[in-house]
C-alpha cells in the first residue's frame, strides 16, 4: 500500500521561503560591499598618498595659500637610506616603497629588541624613507618619516630638520586615534608650533628633545630640548617623546644623521 504523500505546511513553506530570500540578499550585498572595496581601493590610496604628500610640504614649511601641493612636491627628492649605516640605497625604489607595509614582511624587517622598542613598534623596514628640499642646489630641509604608540593609537608623524640635522623645521602627525580635545594637539598648528627652532642633541651628541609635563621654565638649561606638555594628554606627549627617541637614535636615523653632521663639519 503506497504511502500517504507528505504535504509541507504553508507555514513551514513560508518560513523556507523567508531563509532564503535572506540568504541571497545577504549574499548579493557582501557581493556589493567586495566589489565596491576592491573599486575604491585604488581611489582611497591615492587620497591617502596625496594626504601624506601636503603634509610633507606643509612639514617642510613650503605650503602657501592657493598653491599646488603636487607641483610642490614636484620638488622634494625622496631618499631610501640604510638604517643600519645611515647611507643612502640606490636599488629599492623610492616612489613604492612604503616603510610601514614593508615592517610586516620578514623578509624586509627586523625585530626591534625590547630595550630600544621604546616607541613599541615590534619591527621596523631594513630601510627607510626621508624627503629632501634643495634650494639652488643645497640641503635645505630633511623631513623624516616617524610613528609610535600614543596612548590609544599609533601616530604616524613627520619631523622636519634644518641642514645641521639637528635643529627642529616643524613637526607634524597627520594620522592617529589619540583623545579629541586632548591628544589630538599634537596634529593642531598651536603646539606644532612650540617646536620650531628646538635642538635634538646637545655639544655631546646626546638626545635631549622631549615632551616635558606642564611648561617649560624659559631659563632652564634645558629649554631648547624641552616643548610644553599639553594639558590633560600627559601619555600622548610621551607617546611622541619615546617615539622621537627610537626614531632618532642609534636603531634607526641615527646614523644617517650623524653622517649629515660630518659630511657638514667636512666640508
Amino acid at each position: 500500500m503506497p504511502e500517504p504523500e507528505q504535504k509541507t505546511t504553508p507555514q513551514r513553506d513560508s518560513i523556507g521561503r523567508t531563509l532564503l530570500v535572506a540568504f541571497l540578499v545577504s549574499l548579493l550585498c557582501s557581493s556589493l560591499v567586495a566589489s565596491a572595496a576592491v573599486l575604491l581601493k585604488p581611489r582611497q590610496e591615492a587620497n591617502e598618498a596625496r594626504h601624506i604628500r601636503r603634509n610633507i610640504v606643509d612639514v617642510a614649511g613650503l605650503l602657501e595659500s592657493g598653491e599646488d601641493i603636487e607641483r610642490l612636491f614636484e620638488g622634494i627628492e625622496a631618499r631610501v637610506i640604510d638604517l643600519q649605516t645611515g647611507r643612502y640605497v640606490d636599488d629599492v625604489d623610492e616612489l613604492r616603497f612604503d616603510p610601514v607595509k614593508a615592517a610586516g614582511d620578514p623578509a624586509l624587517s627586523l625585530a626591534i629588541p625590547d630595550e630600544l622598542d621604546v616607541a613599541g613598534i615590534g619591527r621596523r623596514a631594513k630601510w627607510g624613507l626621508v624627503y629632501l628640499v634643495r634650494k639652488k642646489g643645497q640641503l635645505a630641509t630633511i623631513v623624516l618619516p616617524v610613528h609610535g604608540r600614543g596612548l590609544w593609537s599609533m601616530i604616524y608623524g613627520l619631523l622636519a630638520l634644518e641642514p645641521d640635522a639637528n635643529t627642529i623645521v616643524g613637526i607634524t602627525f597627520y594620522e592617529h586615534g589619540e583623545t579629541p580635545g586632548l591628544g589630538d594637539q599634537i596634529a593642531k598648528r598651536p603646539w606644532r608650533d612650540l617646536w620650531s627652532g628646538k635642538q635634538l642633541f646637545d655639544q655631546s651628541n646626546n638626545l635631549k628633545i622631549e615632551v616635558v609635563k606642564g611648561r617649560v621654565p624659559p631659563d632652564s638649561p634645558l629649554a631648547p630640548y624641552h616643548v610644553d606638555g599639553i594639558s590633560g594628554a600627559t601619555l600622548t606627549g610621551r607617546g611622541v617623546t619615546t617615539t622621537l627617541q627610537y626614531w632618532l637614535g642609534e636603531h634607526a636615523y641615527g646614523p644617517y644623521l650623524q653622517n649629515i653632521r660630518s659630511q657638514r663639519e667636512g666640508s
